[in-house]
Order: structure tokens, then sequence, then C-alpha cells
């Protein structure tokens, strides 16, 4: 089915759908206000809505706000969240979009590493797995307390502090203490023992303009596809302190997350069994020995099973802020903050698999002569490894990072001026350990080997420091009160050094020689921006905006895009050498409009409609001799520059209202991403990717939301359309479009006087049909296999909430 299709079964789906979204444009002047500022007016115009489209920057920019995306699931993360808006694909194995290792987001062709991340303003990373230089908006907040997300899609503000935002960015903030004492309690329960605990104390006014909140979570859920376990508490506290010269905000999170991994399915010409899922065998300590000794563990070639996968994180974040009411024109904003993690990958299974034997043999050498493979040889590394045979890998990650963001804003005549400064310090190391699994008291995913085993191998060690600055300067010319042009310019530095306290033994880690040891300086000093919004009646208004953005080299150790994963120092000093980061050029153009109607039962339509071109160059490609996802050797990479890519699309999101108790939001993208270059891998081998569409990222997306509310029940259903994916850089094979529907019934319960101010009992369903389809897509080769991991089952959910 098309997604045009799509758009008109939603409209016929007005007259029994469930929900509740909107899309609003405030009507407001033309200047040069932040996305949040957008977002604050909008929500001080009184509107209720869910999805805003500003009508305040020169940029598309989407805002959807706390109470909202706690109806599409309670506890769901922010970026899983956004999945409504326009041009976003966003993609994981569970329901809560909560699990990092089978994230994929997509934005306008532009993966999740490729766009920029903050929590009221301070820089999350660039969300790869593994994080060496952020923590993931889940992570960074507990999810009621999320006060709005805000999506600028192709080109997010200068002063964004991100090293990555290629694409656009996503803002997440945090709700403010409420002005009156209160308690809010909610309990989730549902599919797969599902269990979610929130709470929440607020102050209110407690003399001087100063106010604060804490809460707690905790959530448990096994994994609906085996018997995993996703577990983990949070806390958050927030201070906010006003007077007339100023506002001080304080913020604190702490987050202790356990989530179960799993494997994606590998699907090839030569791979004939293809499970629809792979689930490890914990806890069956016996089952699995039993299974690693049977003709079906051979059959299953690549999608064997392994023991049990798991990633742990600890994190602490906080920071404080000064905004400075210098003058009535003159503010000056000061935001400290500091970041600490722990955090580790593991993985346990069998010693025959993925060329672990050679690996191990260059620690234990065999036999003089005889293959690491030969019996004899196996089962001396069983009883090395605990007489198991089953060995579990490591990586164990710390990230400490302290950094200041530092604005000034000043209004002068028709001129909106402001300047300002980014600079953050980031340690971060990697180590990667092999430790035993004891055939009598066998270990499991959710403790820290590291806390109670001493490691048989360590295979390397990683420390990398970075010094990130930036700077930008913009003016805000309102030319007329209806015309208002901006233009300005960032520059961006990096400074990044890795030191390897142990190196891998040459030629263990597959193809490498060794890990670099060095310094890696990039620059541009010079990144400009133009833009300029129109109010060309008083409901419609035009923008246009041109943007380019950088981004800098990854730092993580031994994995990714960067330069220190490189197998040799010669390599690392050729890459410095020749290669660049990667740019890219974005061009939008597009009109908002917010009408009040009298057509029928139609009482009002709000949306905004963009045209894009994105003019990516530098593209950086690791090539490596390890291309199976599945292998738990890591190959040593080739990163190099492999050309351009050039992107075309359209973005449309509206929202009709039919009267006070209903309306139904619709939101249509289409994106053609080309690369435009062929690229070598070895001496003569051409892989033909000069015109092909970039992976991973669909053409079409329909997204619907409806809303019927008739208090005291308010019903809302979601439905997504995801077009086709392609699943190779050559186009060879792909992955079919699908569509999936999720729901929300909610009565808000009559209370009459008494001590609870509102109690509200809501159930949730997601994948209302139960598709069966691919979920996140990884892409292993540059043509004939990829891998999949599968969208999670139907699960329901309940939950009561209730404020005090």
């Amino acid at each position: 089915m098309s997604p045009f299709r799509y758009s008109i079964l939603a409209l016929a789906l007005a007259s029994t759908a469930t929900g509740a979204y909107a899309a609003d444009l405030p009507a407001a002047p033309a200047d040069a206000a932040t996305a949040g500022d957008a977002a604050d007016t909008a929500a001080d115009d009184g509107n209720d809505n869910a999805i805003i489209v500003t009508g305040r920057t020169t940029r598309s920019v989407v805002t959807l706000d706390g109470p909202e995306i706690q109806k599409i699931l309670p506890g769901i993360s922010p970026l899983k969240a956004i999945q409504t808006l326009p041009g976003v694909t966003y993609l994981t194995a569970d329901p809560w979009g909560n699990n990092e290792q089978n994230i994929s987001l997509f934005i306008h062709g532009f993966n999740q590493q490729q766009l920029g991340y903050t929590l009221d303003g301070v820089p999350l990373g660039d969300q790869q797995y593994g994080n060496y230089n952020g923590l993931s908006p889940q992570r960074a907040i507990i999810s009621e307390n999320v006060g709005r997300v805000t999506l600028a899609t192709g080109a997010g503000d200068l002063g964004t502090p991100s090293t990555s935002n290629l694409g656009g960015t996503i803002d997440t903030f945090s709700s403010d203490p409420a002005q009156d004492l209160g308690v809010r309690v909610a309990q989730t329960l549902g599919s797969h023992d599902a269990q979610r605990t929130f709470v929440r104390i607020d102050s209110g006014d407690f003399g001087g303009g100063n106010r604060l909140y804490v809460s707690g979570v905790r959530q448990y859920a096994k994994a609906w596809d085996f018997d995993g376990k996703q577990r983990g508490y949070q806390a958050n506290a927030k201070f906010v302190h006003e007077d007339e010269t100023g506002t001080l905000t304080g913020y604190f999170a702490y987050s202790d997350k356990e989530e179960p991994n799993e494997d994606a399915t590998v699907v090839s010409a030569a791979q004939r069994f293809r499970p629809y899922t792979r689930p490890f065998l914990y806890p069956n300590f016996t089952q699995a020995l039993a299974y690693y000794a049977s003709p079906a563990y051979t059959a299953a070639g690549a999608n064997y099973r392994n023991y049990y996968s798991a990633a742990l994180r600890r994190d602490y974040l906080g920071y404080a802020k000064y905004d400075w009411k210098v003058t009535d024109d003159v503010t000056w904003s000061n935001l400290g903050y500091y970041h600490h993690n722990s955090g580790v990958g593991i993985v346990a299974g069998p010693i025959t698999v993925a060329g672990l034997p050679t690996l191990f043999s260059f620690y234990y050498p065999g036999v003089a002569g005889s293959s690491p493979t030969s019996p004899a040889n196996l089962a001396r590394l069983s009883t090395i490894f605990g007489g198991s045979g089953l060995a579990a890998r490591t990586t164990e990650y710390r990230i400490e990072r302290y950094g200041a963001i530092s604005t000034l804003r000043a209004t002068l005549g028709n001129h909106e001026i402001e300047v300002g400064g980014w600079y953050e310090r980031q340690r971060s190391s990697a180590f990667r350990r092999w430790y035993a699994v004891d055939v009598n008291n066998p270990s499991n995913p959710y403790n820290r080997p590291e806390d109670y085993a001493t490691p048989l191998i360590t295979q390397y060690g990683s420390q990398i420091r970075v010094d990130e600055y930036q700077y930008h300067l913009q003016d805000a010319w309102h030319i007329t009160p209806a015309i208002t042009l901006q233009a300005g310019f960032k520059g961006e530095i990096q400074h990044a050094r890795q030191a390897v306290p142990v190196q891998p033994i040459p030629g263990s880690f597959t193809g490498s020689r060794e890990l670099p040891v060095g310094g890696l300086k990039t620059h541009r000093y010079f990144l400009p921006q133009v833009g300029g919004i129109w109010d060309a009646t008083g409901s419609e208004q035009l923008f246009f905006n041109v943007q380019k953005n950088m981004r800098q080299f990854q730092t993580s150790a031994a994995a990714g895009l960067s330069p220190f994963a490189l197998g040799s120092q010669t390599l690392f000093e050729f890459f410095k050498a020749n290669t660049k980061p990667e740019t890219s050029w974005t061009y939008e153009v597009g009109a908002r409009t917010r009408r009040t109607l009298d057509l029928g039962p139609i009482t009002a339509f709000e949306g905004q409609i963009s045209y894009y071109h994105v003019d990516f160059s530098n593209r950086l490609l690791a090539i490596s001799p390890t291309t199976t996802i599945t292998a738990i050797v890591s190959g040593a990479t080739i990163l190099q520059n492999v050309g351009s890519v050039k992107t075309d699309g359209v973005d449309f999101a509206g929202t009709l209202h039919f009267g006070p108790h209903f309306s139904l939001y619709n939101a249509l993208s289409y994106n053609r991403s080309i690369y435009q270059d062929d690229y070598r891998t070895g001496a003569s081998t051409i892989v033909r990717t000069s015109g092909k569409k970039v992976p991973g990222s669909p053409d079409w997306l329909n997204k619907t939301v409806a809303t019927l509310d008739i208090a005291p029940v308010e019903v809302q259903l979601i439905g997504d359309y995801l077009g086709t994916r392609l699943a190779t850089f050559t186009n060879d094979l792909k992955s079919p479009g699908y569509y999936t529907m999720s729901g929300r019934i909610a009565v808000e319960v009559p209370l009459g006087a008494s001590v609870v101010k509102k109690l509200t009992v809501a159930v949730n369903v997601t994948n209302l049909t139960d598709k069966r389809a691919a979920s996140t897509l990884s892409i292993g080769a540059a043509s004939g296999t990829y891998n999949f991991f599968p969208l999670a089952e139907r699960q329901v959910f309940g939950t009561v909430s209730a404020a005090f």
C-alpha cells in the first residue's frame, strides 16, 4: 500500500480513531528566537496541542510536549517519542526505545551518529553504541520529567554544542519544578512482567523565588523474545531560583540501567537458516551446553545462539546555569556541566566461533604446528576458560567530561545579536577483556565481571583525551515587522589524543598491527548560516535557511568511524595527512499556516510543508575484513573518504480539527538520498555505489495520530507507515515496507473533593496488529548480505497515575 493510501486511510479512521495529537502554528511576530523559545511561546499561548510547528525560526522545527510523550507509552525514550514527527525513522527491538544496542535513527537520510543531541543545552554526544562522548537522552532524564522534545531537521541552532550535527538536532528539555506543592505517582504493569514505578515530589515555591523537585523511577521488564531482563533505577532533581536579576537552575541525574542485548538475524545467499529472532539461552546453562554439542548449533551457521549478552550503564550528570538579565535588552547565560559514566558491554558464547580459536592461540599457544581448531587445542582452551566451552568478552568503558557554555544576547535597535562559545574536556577509556565461564559456577550478564573475576586476557586498553572548542556569532535583522533576515557563522576545533596502555598482540586483533598513539587536530573556523522569515499574512509564514555543518572525527577507541580504531600507526599517519571530516550544506524552504475554518465538521487547520536539499561531502566509510555483525572479534578498519551524497526531500505535517473533541494529525515525508561516487576496496576491487540509494533510510514515511477527547475519556490511535528500505550499499537486497499501529484509551476518574487532585487510568497497546517485520537493519557488506533485528510483538500496558 502506498503512503498516499495510508494518508487516505488515516482520514477514514477519523470516526473511530483514538488519539490526541495536533500540530500548531503560533501566530507570533517573526524573530530569531530559538526553538525552545518558540515552544515556550506556544505553551504560553494556552494551546494544549501535542505537536507544535514553531513559527519563529528560519528552519523546519517541530516540538512534542511532555504529556503527549507519555500518552504514546509511559516511560518511553524521548527519541522513540519523536517517531511520530515528520521525516523521522526510529526503530528498536523493545517497545520503550530504551535498548541502545539495536537503535536505528534516520532523519533526512542521516543516521543517529550524524545528528546533534542536547538536554537543556548540555551536549549528549553522538549516540554511538558504547558511547565515548555522552549518554542517551533516556539515561540523562526520566521520561516523565521531559517537558518537551524539539526536532530541528536539516540544520540545528548555530549554538548547539555538538560535534556531530550534520543533519539536524534533537533537543530535550526537562520540565521545571511546579509552582505549587504536590506529589505525582504512576504505576505501570504490563506484558512480560513489565513494572514501572515513578514518583515525583514538587516543593512548590518555598520563599524567595525558590522551588525544586526530586523524583525517582524503577523499571523492570522481561525481554519479549527470550529470558532477558531490562531493569534499572533513575533519579532526577531540579532546582530553580528566580528573581529580578535572573534565573539560577541546577539539575542532577543518576541512572543505573541493565539492558539485555540480542543478536541480529543474518540474511545472505549462503545463510539458509534465518530465524525471526536469535534468543539467548541464559539462564538455561544445561540447555546451552547441550545445544552447543548438538547438530542444531552446527546447522544454524552464522545464526547460532549465544549464551547471553547485556549492556550495563551507570551515569551521573549535573549542571548549573545562570541566566543573567544584565539590562532589559541584554542577557548573559552561563552553564557548567559534569558527566561521569562507567559501563560494560558483555557477551558470552562458544569458543569455537568467529575466529576465537585463532585469537586465543596468540595468548595460549597450542602444540607447535597444530591448528588452533584441532580437537586437542579446543579441549585445552575449554579447560582454560572454565571447562564450559564458553568465554565471556567485555568492553569496559569509562567517560569523564566537563564543560561550559556561554551565550550573550543583545537587542540593538532592529538587530538581535547573539554570540556564544562552548568548551568541553573529555576523557574516555575502553578496555577489551576476556573472562572464563566456569562450568560449575557460570557467570550471568547482569554482574560486572571486573567486580568479581580476574580477566584471562586483556586484549587492548585505550585512553583518549579530547578538547572541544566551538564559537558562534549571529544577527537577526528585523527589516520590517513582517520580514526578518538572520545570518551568522560558527567555528569548531577539536584536539584529540590517544594513549594505549595495553596494545593488542600484533595480528590478534584481526588485521591490526597496533592501535595508533598520538594526536589529531581538526578545525573549521567558518561554517556559515543565513535564513529568513516572512509573515506573508496573519496566518501564513514563509521561511528559508542555508547552513553548512561539519562532523568532527569520532574519538572512540578501537571501534566505529574513528581514526583511533585504525589498525596501525602507519594508517593513522596516512589518515591525518589525507582524510577530511564530513561536511554538509543544507538548503531548506517552507511555509507554515494556521487557520480557523468553517468547512462543515472541519473547524481549523495548521501545518507546515518544507522542501530540503543536502550536499553531503567527504563521506567516511570503514572498510573492514570483518563484515558479519555476529562476529565477536572486531576487524581492523581502513577509514577513508568515499565521495558524496545528494539528498532531496519534502516533509508535510498538518492537523485537521473537527470541533473541540476530535483532531487528526498526519505527517507525510519523502526522501531521496543518492551516492554520487563509487569506492575502491583493496588494490583493484571497485564497489559500484554511484547512483545507488543510501541503505537503511526509507524513501516514504507516513505518520498518523487521531485523537478523540470526550471527557472523562480520551482515546488515541497512532499509525506508522515505514517504506521499503534498501539493505546493502549496492542496493541488491531490500527490506519491504510495513504499517504498524498503537493505541491508548484513558479515563480521568471523577473525584470531587479529595486529597487526590487527579487520577487517570490508561491502557496502551503497542504493535496493535502484532506485525512481524524487520526493525533495525545492519548493513553488513557492500552486497549480498545484511542483518536485521525483529519488530517487538504486540504488548499491553496499564498505568494508574495520580497527582496529590
